[in-house]
């Protein structure tokens, strides 16, 4: 299978040639933010199934995981594309609303939802969880890769 998408302007163009391993809907409080007051929808690929073509930015800071978190976006049109934990490396996310298709994957699970607004609408016949969950199961292959940078 054979997933693509891109930024607004057309900029950056990523292909991933794998199927996403987990998707989740994040409310946390920095989703918000990239999400202009809604959370975000999530994709995990392993990082090497995926190929990127433009000039991304990143931004790094520390989740309320603890994690340091890569989030990398286009530098002309500044939507948010990726985000990469440095803990794990050989997994990335890519925001849904990337995709060409956003209809070839849906929410599995619903994470960070104490900090959601009440006014939030998450889908209920989903399991969810008040804060980060475990790890998504993905292997680490020898080396990792480098952030798409």
């Amino acid at each position: 299978m054979t997933i693509t998408g891109g930024c607004l302007c057309g900029q950056v163009r990523w292909t991933a040639t794998a199927e996403p391993f987990v998707t989740r809907a994040c409310w946390c409080r920095l989703c918000q933010s990239i999400g202009a007051g809604s959370g975000t929808v999530n994709a995990g690929f392993p990082s090497e199934a995926v190929t990127v073509e433009g000039e991304t930015r990143d931004f790094a800071a520390v989740a309320d995981s603890g994690n340091v978190m890569h989030r990398l976006f286009c530098p002309s049109c500044g939507v948010h594309l990726f985000s990469q934990a440095e803990v794990r490396r050989h997994q990335l996310f890519i925001r849904v609303g990337t995709f060409d298709d956003p209809n070839l994957t849906r929410p599995e699970m619903t994470i960070w939802t104490a900090q959601a607004p009440t006014w939030a609408c998450i889908d209920e016949t989903i399991p969810s969880q008040p804060g980060q969950p475990a790890p998504a199961a993905l292997a680490q292959p020898d080396g990792g890769k480098p952030y798409l940078t």
